[in-house]
């Protein structure tokens, strides 16, 4: 048996190598975020993350030291996803609304440290970024109750600004009042035209008078500014916090699988690299006109192995009845079947944008 200076002595030696490795690791995390801020890409990336545990400890030659080394692992990447967080903090995102909108609530999940700054509309938060006024925009392109957001859609098309993220947020209206109400002493709701028909059935079913607000977080601020039993916003319970207004009741919307999904949107475009797995990728492209060139552009998409996921079309507001259509497609666009599918389409497109990709 050893003797247990020898042992220790042995330790320190270890633990000198492993400071070394540790530096070394989180310089290379500092460049990691560098490049994620520049990006627009969010710090933590869970199916990364995943297969570094999987890769490492399918390498390891001692099953009794699994678990520990999993643990090893998982706290070495939170050290690390603290730092890059630290890095962020002086990073700007741009959304449309206020603080406790649902905007905010993505912006603040994907960006927990970066600086929210708000903007008055869709069209300004996306002009923030490609200005350089803010480093990214978070922007809502889907809603699973009313569909599409046509005007981020627009944007996309007519900017050049490259999607490197998508997040789903859960959409769960709660019914607000000032302290103290209750919700017999409500008569009116003040909300978002979409949050408000997201929860008809119980606004019918309570006989609320209706007032149209433009964000739901700002309705919420105007509970609070009446300070008045008798009128209640619909909205998260982020902007019930914020404002200081109590939470009447919870989940009022319709539909319990009411989802909005957000894109992250940066200048710059991420590339994933080619055997990258659950890449999807968003295009956008014009026909030619000529018979059938949709059919064929829709076919080249799919003899490349691109599975499409969504197809819609969406009215050109400089042309009288022409239309341009917005995919989205399993697959990476980065990848050589990916580059070959693009100069294939070019046959039959009159105008061809890849908008980026995202893992899901």
């Amino acid at each position: 048996m050893k003797d247990i200076k020898d042992i220790r002595q042995q330790i320190n030696e270890i633990d000198d190598e492993i400071r070394v490795l540790f530096e070394k690791r989180m310089k290379a995390s500092r460049e990691v975020a560098e490049y994620k801020q520049y990006h627009g890409l969010p710090i933590l990336d869970e199916q990364r993350e995943l297969q570094v545990i999987e890769n490492n400890v399918a390498k390891l030659k001692c099953e009794e030291l699994r678990p520990y080394y999993v643990n090893f692992l998982e706290g070495t990447m939170k050290v690390s996803r603290n730092y890059q967080d630290s890095i962020f903090h002086g990073m700007k995102i741009a959304y449309s609304g206020v603080a406790g909108a649902f905007a905010y609530i993505a912006a603040t999940k994907l960006f927990p440290t970066g600086r929210k700054v708000s903007y008055p509309n869709f069209e300004a938060a996306y002009k923030a970024c490609l200005s350089g006024e803010c480093d990214v925009a978070v922007l809502p392109i889907e809603n699973s109750y009313n569909g599409e957001v046509g005007a981020v859609t627009d944007l996309m098309f007519s900017g050049p600004l490259k999607v490197n993220g998508v997040i789903d947020i859960d959409i769960s209206h709660c019914l607000l009042g000032v302290q103290g109400a209750a919700l017999s002493d409500i008569k009116k709701v003040i909300s978002h035209p979409q949050a408000l028909a997201q929860c008809k059935g119980y606004i019918r079913a309570h006989g609320f008078e209706e007032e149209e607000f433009e964000n739901t977080a700002l309705a919420a601020e105007r509970v609070h500014e009446l300070s008045d039993v008798s009128v209640g916003a619909i909205a998260s319970e982020e902007a019930a916090r914020l404002f200081g207004l109590s939470v009447i009741e919870k989940n009022i919307n319709e539909s319990r699988s009411n989802t909005t999904r957000f894109a992250i949107f940066s200048r710059s475009e991420h590339q994933y690299s080619p055997n990258e797995a659950g890449i999807h990728s968003i295009i956008l492209f014009t026909v030619k006109n000529e018979a059938g060139a949709l059919a064929k552009a829709l076919d080249i998409i799919g003899k490349h192995g691109f599975n499409m996921r969504t197809l819609r079309s969406r009215p050109m507001k400089e042309l009288l009845w022409q239309y341009y259509f917005y995919i989205e497609a399993e697959g990476n666009v980065s990848s050589k079947e990916g580059k070959r599918m693009l100069e294939d389409l070019e046959e039959y497109c009159d105008r061809l944008k890849f908008v980026g990709s995202y893992v899901r």
